[in-house]
């Protein structure tokens, strides 16, 4: 059975895809800060489906924590065939006044904690057997922004992190090509999530025009079950709207 590791998964999108994922018979590692939440939808899901669901609280804001904590979450005996990373955070303001703790928790967020997962995940992957053969292979899925390619006001640090986490998402796909090993960048207009909520985010935006996280949920399924003799390097999903 196929394993994928979710972060974020507590809620908007890592909930929904944990769901939609699971419905379609994989068996799950989902961490996330938020226990609670977590744990709620694990519960739901072991009563809905058959796979096996597996969790850790993990705060991606802390690099210390990031590698032992995953460590322990696929020591369990799952081996990740498929990891998204989606957990993800925003900060408005202009790039003049952003103080800098705030500039290197978003781009430990968006960016480093990504990298060490990854760090933590490849040697798993590149471990892989098929048919009493080690041959590696596996899918890396990193979820972005159209803000990586554009500028909007107020957005700067969130524009830049994004940015680099898709040349990131490049970079690791040349290096891992040999291992067999693809990386997928999944690229986003504006979906309505938690994030929105947030007192660090200030917008006025009508939520109602975003993409709901059923499709993203959807679109990340799809990029999944791609066969592994071909790889969607980057898929962007826009409301039909357009950019907001």
């Amino acid at each position: 059975m196929p394993v994928a590791l979710i972060t974020g998964a507590s809620s908007g999108i890592g909930a929904a895809a944990a769901r939609r994922f699971a419905a379609a018979g994989f068996d799950l590692l989902l961490l996330a800060r938020r226990t609670g939440s977590l744990e709620a939808l694990a519960a739901e899901l072991r009563l809905a489906h058959s796979s096996r669901i597996e969790t850790a609280g993990i705060d991606l804001s802390e690099p210390s924590a990031i590698a032992a904590g995953i460590a322990e979450l696929c020591g369990r005996g799952l081996v990740p065939s498929v990891l998204i990373n989606n957990a993800g955070a925003a900060w408005t303001g202009s790039l003049a006044a952003m103080p800098l703790e705030r500039w290197q928790w978003l781009l430990q967020l968006n960016v480093t904690s990504v990298f060490q997962i990854c760090q933590a995940v490849l040697p798993l992957m590149r471990a892989q057997e098929h048919n009493g053969q080690l041959s590696g292979g596996g899918l890396i899925i990193n979820v972005s922004s159209h803000a990586a390619r554009n500028a909007f006001p107020d957005w700067g640090a969130y524009s830049a992190s994004k940015a680099a986490l898709q040349t990131l998402s490049r970079c690791l796909a040349t290096e891992e090509r040999q291992h067999g090993i693809r990386v997928s960048t999944l690229t986003l207009g504006s979906v309505n999530t938690p994030l929105w909520d947030s007192e660090m985010v200030h917008s006025s935006f009508d939520r109602r025009a975003m993409l709901p996280v059923e499709q993203v949920a959807e679109a990340l399924l799809a990029l999944a079950q791609q066969p592994s003799s071909q790889v969607v390097e980057d898929l962007t999903l826009m409301p039909a709207v357009g950019a907001f």
